[in-house]
């Protein structure tokens, strides 16, 4: 590797490319993931275990108005991921938004957001190899739930020392069996729908349960936005496509194919499913809390063992998100490192092109908040839960600010690299802000205990924390935004 000395210059000067950690030749990571690995980890990505768990209380609270909800959420997914797509395309990097936020406002922008989104999966860690703890200790308890954990977070642990590939053909597994799961049921839902699916007794209802029960808006407009509050975080995930395109062949299409697709990916998979829900059960009906949405709505058309077949599916959605979390934490701290904004160990990597300190360093962490869930759930894991729990729209903020400039340092720069275009720029973006700044405000109106006003008054006291830390650290390095780093053009 080839390092340039510090050259003082303020945050939007300088070549456009300025970080290496997406170019598998120059940063040690190497080029082991496959068209088909990054294709199903964009699908893969907008679908979480949220969606399976968490849209029953959605449902319940809105109606079929759920699907505004969702239709919102998707929207501003949409329009991130297309500023997001728009910078990585140009600049294809592990660090992802961290790197741009740290091109385009500064080092203190680039070390906070990337440390709190490291932060933010490794808690995921914890919480999903819980939930997959659960699912195969009700199947086999002879094993305990924590030995369960254990294993589970050993097994992808090992998967992700071995190689990137690994990583991603276990993902391309995982993911082609929720997108194989959620295809069906919209299928065997949509058939049931018009009763036309053999065998089945449910009337043929078309899509009168949408209005016919109070309405399509139950419990008021305001619903919608109470809805909005329970299902934007089971979007959070879209945005690892970008990390991962770093460590493909042609990172720049790969990355222009995933963010034009995902309008379609949010279409199908959460939209199309949950018309499907609404549309088989009445949205009052009290087996959508009691059992889950997709479990009552199979139920209800007589599908035999349903319950199974979808603790079989949220497992595999946990297996996928506890596979991707680690691998996205990783590559996170690998940028930090390879930026001089972590331990240089996270920024080197093995023979196979595997950042191991990284890996390992997160993998650690998730198994302490483990242990914080078993031995402390109400207070010091409760604490881990709230303090992240607004990061995924912080993460969305800073992609719509770091975009706002970058769009301009690549227009002067290098032009014929902005091959993703925002649409409607700076209008939609300066949109985007609003709505997300909307979001955030709304929060604070949910009191619940561990409701959104804990999540947005304790991520943010973290944020600051942050921010204050990354700025004295920059002002006692006396480097005042510079620093040494990989520099070469993109291909």
């Amino acid at each position: 590797m080839t390092t340039r000395p510090p050259v003082p210059a303020p945050a939007d000067t300088g070549p456009v490319a300025t970080a290496t950690d997406g170019n598998p030749a120059d940063s040690g990571l190497q080029a082991g993931l496959k068209n088909r690995h990054l294709s199903m980890i964009a699908i893969g990505g907008v679908i979480g275990a949220g969606l399976f768990v968490g849209s029953g209380s959605g449902i319940a609270a809105a109606g079929p108005g759920i699907l505004i909800s969702y239709a919102l959420v998707g929207t501003l997914v949409v329009l991130v991921m297309r500023m997001l797509g728009e910078m990585a395309a140009a600049n294809p990097t592990s660090g992802s938004f961290s790197a741009y936020a740290d091109r385009a406002l500064g080092r203190w922008a680039g070390f906070t957001i990337g440390w709190l989104y490291w932060f933010f999966w490794v808690v995921v860690l914890a919480v999903e190899a819980t939930a997959g703890a659960k699912i195969l200790a009700g199947w086999m308890p002879a094993v305990p739930q924590w030995g369960w954990a254990l294993i589970v977070m050993v097994i992808l642990t090992a998967t992700n020392l071995a190689s990137v590939s690994s990583y991603g053909e276990f993902e391309f597994w995982f993911a082609g069996i929720k997108v194989v799961a959620i295809a069906a049921f919209i299928v065997i839902g949509g058939l049931a729908i018009f009763g036309l699916l053999p065998g089945s007794d449910h009337p043929a209802s078309g899509f009168s349960n949408l209005t016919a029960h109070g309405g399509f808006l139950p419990n008021g407009p305001g619903a919608i936005l109470t809805g909005v509050l329970m299902v934007v975080f089971s979007f959070m995930g879209s945005e690892i496509v970008t990390l991962a395109a770093g460590e493909t062949a042609d990172p720049r299409a790969a990355v222009t194919k995933a963010t034009n697709s995902v309008i379609w990916r949010i279409a199908v998979f959460y939209l199309g499913s949950i018309l499907v829900v609404v549309s088989l059960l009445r949205w009052d009906d009290p087996a959508i809390l009691k059992d889950g949405s997709y479990v009552a709505a199979l139920s209800s058309i007589g599908i035999p063992h349903a319950a199974q077949i979808m603790n079989a599916i949220v497992l595999t959605s946990v297996l996928s998100c506890l596979n991707s979390g680690l691998y996205t934490a990783s590559r996170m701290a690998f940028s930090l490192g390879k930026r001089s904004d972590a331990p240089a160990a996270f920024g080197r990597t093995s023979g196979s092109g595997v950042p191991r300190a990284a890996i390992l360093a997160s993998v650690v962490f998730g198994f302490v908040a483990v242990g914080f869930n078993y031995l402390w759930p109400d207070t010091v894991f409760q604490f881990l839960l709230n303090s992240s729990g607004a990061i995924a729209l912080f993460v969305w903020l800073v992609i719509c600010f770091s975009q706002l400039r970058m769009r301009k340092i690549i227009q002067r720069e290098a032009p014929e690299k902005l091959v993703v275009r925002m649409w409607l720029y700076p209008y939609l973006t300066w949109a985007t802000i609003a709505l997300i700044a909307f979001v955030l405000i709304y929060m604070l109106t949910d009191t619940a205990d561990g409701g959104g006003r804990d999540q947005v008054v304790l991520s943010t006291l973290v944020a600051a924390a942050v921010v204050v830390f990354a700025l004295v650290r920059q002002r006692l390095s006396g480097r005042n935004g510079t620093r040494t780093q990989d520099t070469v053009p993109l291909p």
